[in-house]
């Protein structure tokens, strides 16, 4: 449960609202409307602007009203608290300005949208987004006071402290100048202010001790004076709404010296009147000052009051002095016992049903606990052994003292030297293995083979007896079994499957080192092909196979060996006719020729379509790299040069 308001954020004036608003719509849409924009798109624009404002009123009062504890949410005792010091009343009137304003600015926004759907010129849209963010800022001032107030609480209640009214709580009350601050102040660290005068405590102050590994909170209130409820300020009736819902151990301080300004007999007639609030709570009456003065040294009536007040197991009697902190202590601890225990008994009394039966959460938990208990009521007393009794007692100054490890870290060389030997105290029939090696491998076998001397023999003679078995046909004989050999039935199929399963594994691993080095799918054999086959193929798909038949008839051939010139001519015959162009052609390195147009396309109809689908497949490609609406593309509006005013002597990064 909440039990802090630190987190609240700081609630804007109504100026500030209007500001933080304006600028957040202005900064997120700019007005950017150029000449030649349609109207349609003039419309979106101011109509997206006063949608964007009302949501940000919307938002901003919707975060104020949400920081706000709802008070039918929270504990009785911060109910109570803050109706006391900020009236629930006015504050719930605020939240309820800033939620009606919200609704509001809504409306508002919805008319004005309808009435831009319908704008016919620039002149038209702009007028009427004026109209409508001036009825919001309008609204927006009206909030000036709730807001104001609104602001006013949340600092209160920032300052407040954090006290949580379900832990283990002490609660100091009684009259003013009693002692109370004095005695928070010396069991816990809380700043309390103290003085020796009444009124010093004007709000609650909470501090926070430990006892028994256990956190405590002990809660100083301002001072009570004896009058009705009615008449009390709000400072008093800050203690009467922690004593009224805080589950807690009241003490109730009194001093007897009557130092405060106040008799005793009013101090035990204020005891009386607000005993209505300790229903259900321990009561300690903390007589406080006797350094000065001890409830001994009151006259018999005084003393027959105070005693009267007392009742065995509800209200006890605790005397300290936070002077001289005789008692203090004690007075503490004897609060914190009886707290710890009413608080574990309330427990086990909320897992008891009706009848007095364990039952709830307590009864799951009992259920898994077991005590166990000798048998025949036998009592086993407590044993202590010889050699825990007589063992010699650690002292530093005695100079035959038992080592500790820290001794003989000392000696052999201090932290980071020394390395403590974890096998020394290994209960061995022979001390001397202690610092021996154990290899896992010895002799080319392993270690825990050594165990069994005659393991070798074993085997052998395991070996020798399957040989017999096996050669008896003792394992072929399966299927003929009888039913009531079942077992051995059984073993014989087990058998036989962990027979395939070794088989699939040995396999596999000779399959998986096959294939270590070498290609999963190897390749595949060059076949030579008949020109027949070639030209067959190239007809039934609608090619002519002259071409690639006389080609691979040519490449079949081969080149001649030697490139020399016959016998008969003259190798200085410069009257030789030039070679052609077809045999000079023919006569150099054959090079492939590519047409993508009509390579591979067997008709007009076909090159037609696929160049169709080309285009298609061009045609997204083209529109995603066209420039459109969608691109960021900003014109320069206004020059930089004219506008953005004297460099100062300050950066030059612009330039």
């Amino acid at each position: 449960m909440k039990t802090t308001w630190k987190d609240i954020a700081p609630v804007p004036s109504s100026s500030e609202f209007i500001d933080i608003v304006l600028s957040r719509t202005q900064r997120r849409l700019p007005t950017l409307i150029r000449p030649g924009f349609k109207i349609s798109r003039i419309r979106a624009f101011y109509t997206r602007k006063v949608k964007y404002t009302a949501e940000t009123f919307s938002e901003k009062l919707a975060a104020v009203i949400e920081g706000f504890p709802r008070l039918a949410d929270i504990h009785p005792f911060h109910r109570d608290l803050i109706n006391t010091l900020y009236d629930s009343d006015h504050l719930k009137i605020s939240l309820g300005q800033l939620s009606t304003a919200k609704h509001l600015i809504e409306t508002v926004a919805r008319d004005y949208v309808r009435l831009l759907k319908y704008a016919q010129s620039l002149y038209q849209c702009k007028q009427l987004k004026r109209a409508a963010l001036g009825r919001m800022a309008t609204i927006c001032k009206r909030l000036k006071d709730a807001l104001g107030y609104l602001e006013q609480v949340r600092q209160h209640l920032g300052r407040l402290p954090a006290i949580d009214p379900n832990t283990r709580t002490l609660l100091i009350c009684g009259y003013p100048n009693v002692g109370k601050s004095s005695f928070l102040r010396n069991i816990s660290r809380a700043d309390v202010d103290v003085q020796p005068y009444a009124f010093t405590t004007k709000s609650l102050y909470v501090g926070h001790f430990d006892y028994k590994m256990l956190r405590f909170q002990a809660i100083d209130t301002p001072g009570i004076l004896d009058h009705p409820v009615e008449e009390m300020n709000a400072i008093e009736m800050q203690s009467i709404t922690a004593i009224a819902h805080l589950r807690s151990a009241i003490l109730y301080f009194m001093d007897l010296s009557e130092e405060c300004g106040f008799s005793v007999s009013a101090q035990m007639q204020l005891f009386h009147n607000v005993k209505t609030l300790f229903s259900n709570k321990l009561v300690f009456i903390v007589i406080n000052k006797i350094d000065i003065k001890r409830p001994e040294d009151l006259d018999d009536e005084t003393q027959a009051q105070l005693q009267s007040m007392l009742k065995p197991g509800e209200v006890e009697l605790l005397q300290l002095s936070c002077t001289t902190t005789e008692g203090l202590m004690q007075v503490r601890n004897a609060a914190c016992d009886r707290l710890l225990a009413e608080r574990n008994a309330e427990r086990l009394k909320s897992g008891l049903n009706t009848s007095g039966e364990v039952s709830g959460r307590l009864g799951e938990l009992l259920k898994r606990i077991h005590v166990a208990q000798p048998l025949g009521g036998v009592t086993r007393e407590a044993f202590i052994p010889e050699g825990a009794k007589n063992r010699m007692k650690y002292e530093l100054d005695d100079p035959n003292r038992p080592k500790l490890e820290r001794d003989l870290e000392e000696e052999q060389g201090g932290p980071g030297v020394y390395n403590i030997n974890l096998k020394k105290n290994w209960l061995l029939d022979n001390p001397d293995w202690k610092d021996d090696k154990m290899p896992e491998v010895f002799e080319g076998r392993n270690v825990y083979d050594f165990v069994d001397p005659e393991i070798e023999a074993k085997l052998a003679a395991l070996e020798e007896e399957e040989d017999r078995l096996e050669s008896s046909g003792y394992y072929d004989n399966e299927l003929e079994v009888d039913d009531d050999d079942l077992e051995v039935a059984t073993i014989r199929h087990k058998a036989d499957l962990i027979r395939e399963k070794r088989i699939l594994i040995r396999n596999e691993s000779r399959l998986r080192k096959s294939l270590k080095n070498r290609p999963v799918i190897p390749r595949s054999v060059a076949r030579p092909k008949k020109i027949s086959d070639l030209a067959s193929t190239l007809e039934s798909l609608g090619f002519d196979p002259a071409a690639s038949t006389d080609r691979a008839r040519s490449q079949s051939r081969g080149r001649p060996v030697s490139r020399a010139p016959d016998v008969d001519e003259d190798a200085m015959d410069v009257d030789k006719p030039p070679m052609s162009a077809l045999e000079r052609a023919r006569s150099r390195v054959r090079t492939a020729s590519t047409n993508r147009r009509e390579d591979g396309v067997t008709n007009q109809t076909a090159r037609t379509k696929a160049e169709r689908m080309a285009k298609l497949g061009q045609k997204n490609m083209n529109r995603m790299a066209r420039q459109g609406e969608a691109d960021r593309h900003t014109t320069a509006m206004l020059s930089k040069h004219l506008l953005a005013g004297k460099r100062g002597i300050g950066k030059t990064r612009s330039r």
